[in-house]
This record gives C-alpha cells, sequence and structure tokens, in this order.
C-alpha cells in the first residue's frame, strides 16, 4: 500500500503534464478578451450622452472581461501563460495596468500566499484576514469589533474594492525591494496619466460611469472569487508543524462549480484546488488537468447557491476543523463564562 507521501508525489506527478503553455492559446485569450473590453469601455464613453444607463450596463458586462484579463495578470505572475519570461512580464504589466495591479508587487504577495496558504502561523501576506475562535475569544473588544466590520459583507466586497483599487494596490510594503518598488511606482504613474487623459477628454461623470463602475464590480468580484475559494465549511487550516502542502491545495481550496459561461468570464479559477496544487498550469488547462486527474475530485465542490452559505463563516475552530458564525462563537464563550462561574 502507497504512503502517503508517495501518493502526495504521484499526484503532483499527475498534473505535471498540464504545466505547460500555448502560445496559440494565450495569443487568442489576448485577443478575446481585452479587444472587447476596451471596445466596451469606448463604446460606453460614446454612448454617455445617449443614455448613462446603457453605458452603465455596458460597464457592469467589461467587469466580466477585466476579471477575466486579470487571470491572465494573474497566470503571467506565474511565468505560466507564456513560455518567455520576457512575455510573460509585459503582458504582466500591461494588464495589471488595465486591472489595477502592480505587476511585481503582486507576483511576489501572491507566491507568499501559495506558499503559506491554510497555515495558521504564516497569515497576513494574500489572504483575506481570518481569525481563528481563539484569537477571537482572547481579542479585545475593540479588536473584535474590528473584525466583526472587516467580516462584515458590505465592507468587505463593497469597500472593499475601493480600499484595493485606491490603497492596497498603490503601496508596497516594507520589505519590498527596488525592483518591485519601481514597478508599482510605474504601474501608478501610467495609470494615472491614462486616468487623468481620460478625464480630461471624456469628463469625470463619464470617467466615473465607465471605469469606476467597471472596476467597481470587478473588483467585488474578484474578492468574492478569492474569498469563497478559502472560506467553507470544512476547509483546511493547520498549524506550520503538521501543514502539508497538497492537502492545503486539496482540502484547503475549493472547487466553485460555475455554469459555463461564469466559468469562461472567471478563466477556469473555480478549478482553484488545481492551481494551489501546480501554479504553472495555466488557465485553459485547469479544467482538463481535474477531469483527467481523479484524486483531484475528491476536492470540496461549491456551486452558485451552496457558495451563498460561506457568507456565514467567520472564524476558524481548530478543535472541530471547520468554519463557524459568530453565534456559534457566542454560545461557546457564554458556555466557557458559565462553567468558570460554575467552577
Amino acid at each position: 500500500m502507497a504512503t502517503i507521501k508517495e501518493k502526495t508525489k504521484k499526484l503532483r506527478q499527475d498534473v505535471a503534464p498540464f504545466a505547460k503553455s500555448d502560445t496559440r492559446k494565450s495569443v487568442f485569450q489576448i485577443i478575446n478578451t481585452i479587444v472587447p473590453l476596451i471596445a466596451l469601455w469606448v463604446a460606453g464613453y460614446l454612448l454617455v450622452d445617449v443614455s448613462p444607463w446603457l453605458t452603465v450596463g455596458l460597464s457592469a458586462i467589461s467587469a466580466g472581461f477585466v476579471v477575466r484579463t486579470f487571470i491572465i495578470f494573474h497566470d503571467c505572475t506565474h511565468g505560466s501563460f507564456f513560455k518567455s519570461k520576457k512575455a510573460n512580464d509585459w503582458v504582466g504589466f500591461f494588464t495589471g495596468v488595465l486591472t489595477s495591479f502592480p505587476y511585481e508587487k503582486w507576483k511576489r504577495e501572491h507566491t507568499i500566499h501559495h506558499a503559506t496558504s491554510s497555515n495558521l502561523d504564516k497569515r497576513g501576506i494574500g489572504d483575506i484576514d481570518m481569525m481563528t475562535v481563539e484569537e477571537y475569544m482572547q481579542a479585545s473588544k475593540g479588536q473584535r469589533l474590528w473584525y466583526r466590520f472587516y467580516r462584515n459583507p458590505f465592507v468587505m466586497f463593497g469597500l472593499g474594492p475601493l480600499y484595493m483599487v485606491l490603497v492596497l494596490n498603490r503601496f508596497n510594503r516594507k520589505d519590498a525591494k527596488k525592483k518591485e518598488r519601481l514597478n508599482t511606482i510605474l504601474t501608478n504613474i501610467v495609470i494615472v496619466g491614462i486616468c487623468a487623459a481620460l478625464i480630461f477628454f471624456m469628463g469625470w461623470q463619464a470617467f466615473l460611469l465607465v471605469q469606476g463602475v467597471t472596476l467597481f464590480i470587478a473588483g467585488s468580484l474578484g474578492i468574492w472569487l478569492f474569498y469563497i475559494q478559502h472560506t467553507y465549511e470544512d476547509s483546511y487550516f493547520e498549524h506550520d508543524s503538521e501543514w502539508d502542502y497538497v492537502k492545503a491545495a486539496v482540502e484547503g481550496s475549493s472547487y466553485y462549480k460555475l455554469p459555463k459561461l461564469l466559468q469562461w468570464v472567471t478563466g477556469n479559477i473555480g478549478f482553484h484546488h488545481v492551481h494551489h496544487l501546480a501554479p504553472r498550469v495555466p488557465n485553459y488547462n485547469l479544467e482538463k488537468a481535474h477531469n483527467e486527474t481523479p484524486p483531484l475530485h475528491m476536492a470540496t465542490t461549491i456551486t452558485l447557491r451552496t457558495s451563498l452559505e460561506s457568507l456565514r463563516y467567520k472564524l476558524y475552530d481548530e478543535d472541530q476543523g471547520k468554519f463557524v458564525t459568530f453565534k456559534e462563537v457566542n454560545e461557546i464563550i457564554k458556555r466557557k463564562a458559565r462553567g468558570s462561574i460554575a467552577a
């Protein structure tokens, strides 16, 4: 009988053949994603005087193409979209400008996310903040209040995109190196220049209706995807001494089973368990890797309907090995308080 280590090795070997870029497919994705995105933006500006609501409608559609553009950007940061590093870097920078993400900054932080995902002792970079039940119980009232505010859906998916675009993506962490800092500065300069030109020629109202609405909706969708891919009831989390890379990928990342249209819009990122297991698999190979690797079928499958349940989950209970709600934690706190008084 194969050991866990041998099974792990074989699983990674089974997925390895899919970690190959196809230049033809990559170029075709650029054509069917970025060209329509720019066309929709142009149409949105041209139709502002005809009907602002029509422009908003086009911006909502554009948001889907921004999400898909971000997946191209995402693959470039993993070096999986093209065989050439220079091609990945150039396309990554360009798509980073379109989506408002600095390439080098996000590449480093996302690499750390992959190396530490589901590790309770290495949280904080590239993650959505998450407290354990024990941490929450030991926190001050102010810390609990802030955490409740942060995990509120209206804050996370409403204010979150604004904070991400205007603040988080514009500044580097203190430990960033010179190359990363210069890339962020250049990205910011290009974005500001493009925004200034659009506002000057098209007006600030049109700019907000096109770029503002597009990035806000796309940002909300992006945060939702990242949230649901790691926040579900039986997700995997462990301390560093017990943490396992493959378990973190297959058990700590969901398979978000979406309708075909939404799967296309989101660039197959719903096969997140495959991506975390083998980050060098380009988005157009993720579904095939999943279908042809039976052990990956064991990953937690979430649908559009069941994904909404994850909005309830706020804290990770290490004792039960699952996410719980604030209501459940409050009951735990009350029971412990009653037990302390009785003692």
